[in-house]
């Protein structure tokens, strides 16, 4: 087994009850799939700037997460017995990607969002697309020190963020998280509950966060584990670079839609289902992360719903 199918494999066998987690939504406010079959259209919303999940490739949205999406739309017009499903892809960043599901920007939000108690409070989600949490990158050349002590919690057997030799380690070190993520607030809750004397310094996105981490202006890139992966696959410099196989946090991905719009869940959920249970799903899944191990097809197929 390859050191990238591991690392999927041990992800996966983590969150093998994942979607059990959902509460149940409230009552529905708007019925989505009304809409859909008086219309037989689709809005789906996709971030530009997400990859490999969603992204813009030649002038088109691509990536995992835009594939699901078209499945889910094949879906929904055979659900619905409609001659022809017009999809409409809306791309979103920023604020706007935020509130495209309350303000009926889009329908669902195809991107790497992850499924948290805040956002729950305002949009409802999929069941998981996938099992994440934030990684480390670091460059090849850090402390062997540093590299101890977040991949294993401790150098040489000694005890993790408080006290010496570990306390020294990590303080007076700049550390950067992409801004406005929770990787970002995960980073700033550990330093202040640790007191630690270092600096967090958020970047915009991933090129900017390796581009510190490679002039040595910040000793470490927090973030998503899969994006960090592709980022650092992908960057000139990949050889320099060291994503570390430690989760710090355990998120899974899911894709919004609105709050209470049960029968259009179960739809889009029926769609997932019927896609992680098929017999082309590895296939579908190496287009995006390699070949998968088995343990990574077992998540999938266990998140699945029976009808």
């Amino acid at each position: 087994m390859s050191e990238r199918n591991g690392r999927w494999a041990a992800i996966a066998a983590s969150v093998l009850a994942a979607a059990a987690v959902y509460a149940v939504a409230l009552p529905a406010q708007a019925q989505t799939l009304d809409r859909v079959r008086t219309n037989s259209a689709l809005k789906l919303g996709y971030d530009p700037d997400a990859r490999p999940f969603s992204f813009d490739a030649q002038g088109k949205p691509d990536g995992y997460a835009v594939a699901l999406c078209n499945r889910i739309a094949d879906s929904l017009r055979a659900q619905l017995n409609l001659s022809k499903l017009d999809v409409e892809w809306v791309p979103l960043s920023g604020d706007a990607k935020l509130r495209a599901i309350q303000d009926g920007t889009a329908d669902l939000v195809c991107a790497a969002e992850p499924v948290t108690l805040g956002r729950r409070q305002q949009v409802s989600f999929s069941l998981p697309i996938f099992p994440s949490g934030t990684g480390a990158l670091l460059n090849a050349s850090a402390p062997l020190a540093l590299r101890e002590v977040l991949q294993y919690g401790e150098p040489s057997s000694r005890p993790v963020w408080r006290g010496a030799p570990a306390r020294t380690i990590l303080e007076h070190k700049t550390f950067s998280s992409i801004a406005g993520t929770t990787s970002e607030e995960w980073l700033s809750g550990r330093i202040k509950t640790f007191q630690l004397a270092a600096t967090a310094a958020p970047v915009t996105d991933y090129q900017q966060g390796i581009e510190r981490v490679l002039d040595g202006s910040s000793a470490v890139l927090f973030g998503d584990m899969p994006r960090l992966m592709d980022a650092a696959a992908r960057s000139d410099s990949s050889g320099n670079l060291i994503v570390l196989e430690r989760h710090f946090t355990y998120e899974p991905l899911g894709l919004e839609l609105t709050r209470g719009d049960e029968d259009f869940r179960l739809a889009v959920d029926r769609a997932l289902s019927q896609a992680y249970a098929a017999e082309n799903f590895r296939a579908f899944f190496t287009t995006w992360f390699g070949p998968p191990d088995d343990a990574v097809v077992t998540f999938f197929r266990q998140t699945a719903l029976p009808e």
